[in-house]
């Protein structure tokens, strides 16, 4: 099965978990299908209206699933999806 990793600030809303093991054959299933198991990640992952929060970068391996075929970007067994926060601040 495909793994999501889960980032630190996000594991408490994953029952503590660093990655959970999701089905689905692209990342957008798998994204379901780990706010199905874990309701309290979707209102950090999604906007009202069903979209990818602007902040939250998924990841395939070292690629930006923007830059493939975003939510649409096949995954397969043994492929890890990687939630990435961006960070912003610090002095201009």
């Amino acid at each position: 099965m495909p793994k999501v990793k889960i980032p630190t600030p996000l594991r408490q809303y994953a029952g503590g978990n660093a990655e959970v093991e999701v089905s689905g054959s692209t990342a957008g299933e798998a994204l379901r299908d780990l706010t199905e198991r874990h309701p309290e990640l979707r209102n950090h992952l999604y906007t009202g209206d069903g979209k990818l929060r602007s902040f939250v970068n998924v990841y395939k391996g070292d690629e930006d699933i923007r830059y493939l075929d975003g939510q649409e970007t096949e995954i397969s067994e043994g492929d890890e999806l990687s939630i990435i926060p961006s960070i912003a601040g610090g002095e201009s």
